[in-house]
């Protein structure tokens, strides 16, 4: 009753800023002109992920360009997330997608400095995990245009499957730490941001068929328009891999045959939106996504795993931009949504030499709601704040028939709701310099009240280079899975005396733009996390505490108008301070991951060259007999090519051919590449 009273409270004050800051926003119109340029307006190096694309004053199709430019009143979705300077986004675009040839979330990031993904590609074993900056994927927060996307479940397979998302319905994806920490609440990773496309004033027609080894297949077909004042899209996307190859001897799930087994996969997913342009002032979005797979399971400690796995994920958004006063420095955003996260793991299991039947199943469901408001209260000074109100009702099954596991079968439902008030500030000191200091309060029905603070600056020292830094104290609470649910397929029991995650992280770097052609970006990144979560002894405990220190590098070079290169190195140390693992770096995370591509782009043709290097993850898990804790599977180098050829001005034949050496590497606990595949298909755009 307090939180609904405090939502409503806040509501009301929002929109009593209408007429509060409306002649006072009309008066810093007419100011601003006058006033010197702060530091936003200082040309220093852009952190874009627009590596391998050329952009539209390049060449390309001039049409498209222009019907871009002619979207921009009516653009909803797509607007860039505003953050401080201390906090540089990530920007992944659609057509960096594209020529990276992706199929999922997880093809995309794995590209990213800051992740290493252990569980993309084919075959990719769920259980091995993703990082960002040496935290799991729980401890980041995942955003669809900027909702809540995963459930912070834990157990039977559950968790932000990146693998599910499929890439046709993105424009783009942003990923940002530091303010949007204290922006989304995401504790000690980072905020990953996936944008929807939008609709466009000119029809626009796309669809892709693509075939491959694996018995791999995937369409895609999307179609935007508007109509008056109203803009809509929508379409699908579908694939399917057997993934059945020739696997070595020591591989996870290797059959008698030889070859990899219950490794399939299929999803489809769904998507719309339709956006309103009330006036010039206020417009109205509707999103919605419907995301499903169906796949098999292996795991890296169990032979010949026959576990399957349904995933049914539903997310529906309305949001309503307005913009108060008579001017652009006042703007509200309101949102409320709706997720269903289901997952049902079922399966054989053999215990006394006979076989018997268990089965988990996770149903999530999150109603949210969001107010947030951007305020310029002086030509030197923002205010971000605003509120963020989440239900979460999860609901488990867990059945078993073996006999020493029946008497934890049961049937939950638990509820809980987190409401936080947040706000981050933002001071243009002089031309140079810029500070910025965040606060959110959060009020938890599980965990009480808790306050996470935040600063950062940045200093343009000249035009070409400017040094920028960040901390940010951070709380991540266990998920109602963990806490209430036994996982009769792992046999983890569930504990309810779990204490929250808590730590802080922080990050210093240096901007460069050396030339028109060539930027680059350093970034020194560490966190320390208490209390982390774990399974020891077969039960979810609080296992210690993590101390984790890196090092991203990011350059970019355009060589030519056609011609484009990057680099992007991750170092990650997340060491083990407490325990019997004490000293030890986290499992399954890599200290080195690197990544280098060169594209060419001219009159429609396309070739991009991709490499990868990893140094391998420690073997922490499920050991096999003769492994110790302490064994690191082997590094592996990877080359990828992916290639466009025109064949008419809107149909184009792709091809991508994936581990061009061949090699037959292990990704991490004995999970294997199936050496070298390709995929051939067709696109067009009308």
């Amino acid at each position: 009753m307090k939180t609904s009273l405090l939502v409503f409270k806040f509501i009301l004050l929002n929109f009593l800023l209408t007429s509060i800051y409306q002649p006072a926003i009309a008066q810093l119109n007419r100011e601003e002109k006058s006033q010197i340029p702060n530091i936003s307006d200082i040309n220093l190096a852009e952190t874009k992920a627009e590596l391998l694309t050329q952009s539209p004053s390049e060449g390309g199709n001039n049409q498209e360009s222009s019907e871009k430019d002619a979207d921009i009143d009516l653009d909803v979705i797509g607007e860039k997330d505003i953050v401080p300077e201390s906090t540089p986004v990530y920007v992944i675009e659609k057509e960096e997608i594209q020529k990276q040839g992706a199929n999922n979330v997880a093809d995309v990031l794995k590209r990213t400095p800051g992740f290493a993904i252990n569980d993309a590609g084919y075959a990719a074993d769920i259980h091995t995990g993703t990082y960002y900056r040496g935290q799991s994927i729980n401890q980041s927060t995942f955003l669809i245009n900027g909702r809540p996307l995963g459930s912070n479940v834990n157990t039977y397979h559950g968790g932000t499957d990146l693998n599910g998302i499929p890439v046709e319905s993105i424009e783009r994806i942003e990923l940002s730490s530091g303010a949007s920490n204290i922006l989304y609440g995401s504790g000690f990773g980072g905020v990953v941001n996936i944008i929807t496309k939008e609709g466009s004033l000119k029809p626009k027609l796309n669809s892709a068929v693509e075939f491959g080894s694996l018995n791999f297949n995937n369409q895609q077909f999307s179609y935007s328009g508007a109509a008056n004042s109203v803009k809509y899209s929508f379409g699908f996307e579908r694939n399917f891999i057997d993934n059945r190859y020739k696997v070595p001897q020591a591989s996870i799930n290797r059959g008698a045959d030889g070859y990899l087994f219950n490794a399939d996969t299929a999803a489809s997913s769904y998507y719309g939106n339709i956006a309103f342009d009330l006036n010039s002032r206020n417009s109205l979005n509707l999103d919605v996504g419907k995301i499903s797979s169906r796949r098999g399971l292996i795991y890296f400690g169990f032979p010949l795993q026959k576990d399957r796995l349904d995933h049914d994920g539903l997310n529906l958004g309305l949001s309503w931009k307005a913009k108060l006063g008579t001017g652009d420095n006042s703007n509200l955003t309101t949102t409320i949504g709706y997720t269903q996260d289901y997952f049902s793991t079922y399966g054989p299991t053999v215990s006394g030499g006979r076989e018997f039947y268990r089965t988990g199943i996770l149903d999530t469901q999150i109603f949210s709601a969001r107010i947030d408001h951007e305020l310029k209260t002086a030509p030197t000074n923002k205010l971000r704040w605003g509120l963020d109100f989440k239900n979460t009702n999860l609901g488990s099954e867990v059945e078993s028939t073996v006999p020493s596991r029946i008497s934890l079968n049961q049937d939950e439902n638990r509820n809980l709701s987190n409401t936080a008030l947040f706000a981050v500030n933002t001071w243009d000191i002089s031309k140079q310099l810029q500070i910025d200091l965040g606060l959110r309060q959060s009020f938890d029905s599980q965990f009480s009240s808790y306050l996470n603070p935040s600063v950062g600056l940045r200093y343009g020292v000249t035009p070409k280079v400017a040094f920028r830094g960040s901390w940010t104290g951070g709380q991540r609470n266990p998920g109602l899975d963990q806490l209430y649910t036994y996982d009769t397929v792992h046999g983890w029991l569930q504990n309810p005396d779990l204490k929250p995650e808590t730590g802080s992280s922080w990050t210093a770097g240096i901007d460069l733009n050396l030339s028109k052609n060539f930027t680059g970006q350093f970034t020194y990144f560490g966190s320390s996390l208490d209390n982390r979560l774990g399974i020891l002894r077969g039960k979810w405990q609080n296992i210690g505490l993590v101390d984790t220190n890196g090092l991203e590098a990011a350059l970019q070079l355009k060589i030519s108008p056609a011609w484009k290169t990057f680099f992007n190195y991750t170092y990650t140390d997340a060491q083990i301070k407490t325990g019997v693992e004490k000293g030890l770096q986290l499992g399954m995370i890599p200290y080195s991951v690197a990544q280098a591509g060169i594209g060419y782009e001219k009159n429609g043709w396309q070739a991009n060259l991709f490499a990868t290097y990893y140094s391998g993850g420690r073997r922490a898990f499920f050991l096999n007999p003769g492994d110790k804790n302490t064994d690191f599977s082997p590094s592996f180098f990877n080359l990828d090519l992916s290639t466009r050829v025109p064949v008419s001005r809107n149909l184009g034949l792709t091809f991508h051919l994936d581990n061009i050496l061949g090699e037959k590497y292990e990704r991490v606990n004995r999970t294997y590449s199936p050496g070298l595949t390709f995929r051939v298909g067709l696109s067009s755009s009308l």
